[in-house]
């Protein structure tokens, strides 16, 4: 497969971690969107590498997208602080877990979304959040999950977290 897609939501109130990630081959539309992500960037929306630390990125190379407009330090450091730590050790971790296996750490990407509300005020959250969210969507992702039965059964009886139809 060219391309697996995972999301995930965890947490509560301002620091809720919601991921969309995709995961693909360096040669193929995820390392394309990869590129652009790195290439292509604006004000409010910089995106950029997961890395443990200064100089040691994670593999699969990962690049993270602001999903909404960052709007002064406060939660710029807050996506280059927790959120980067997070993401990256959930990357890495997925890695040592087998749940994406070693040996294609190299010819895979991860592109993936980030949102940082705000109002966020607690970094331990946004670390701990973040993490469980990433591991989860990277473990969706690898996983096909859900599947359309799965989808499917769970339809009518889902309910939004951000919404309430009644």
């Amino acid at each position: 497969m060219s391309m697996y897609v995972g999301e995930a939501l965890v947490g509560e109130g301002n620091e809720v971690a919601h991921i969309d990630l995709l995961i693909g081959s360096k040669q193929g539309p995820v390392g394309e969107a990869f590129a652009n992500a790195l290439a292509r960037q604006s004000e409010g929306h910089t995106n950029l590498l997961a890395v443990l630390t200064p100089n040691l990125a994670v593999k699969p190379s990962t690049v993270m997208i602001t999903k909404v407009t960052i709007k002064g330090m406060k939660q710029a450091v807050q996506m280059f602080g927790p959120a980067q730590a997070a993401v990256a050790k959930a990357v890495a971790d997925s890695v040592a877990d087998g749940v994406i296996a070693k040996d294609q750490a190299e010819d895979l990407v991860i592109v993936c979304g980030v949102f940082i509300h705000p109002a966020a005020e607690d970094d331990k959250k946004i670390y701990q959040y973040n993490y469980e969210a990433t591991k989860e969507a990277i473990a969706n992702a690898m996983a096909g999950k859900p599947t359309v039965d799965e989808m499917l059964a769970g339809k009518d009886k889902a309910e939004h977290p951000f919404f309430k139809a009644d």
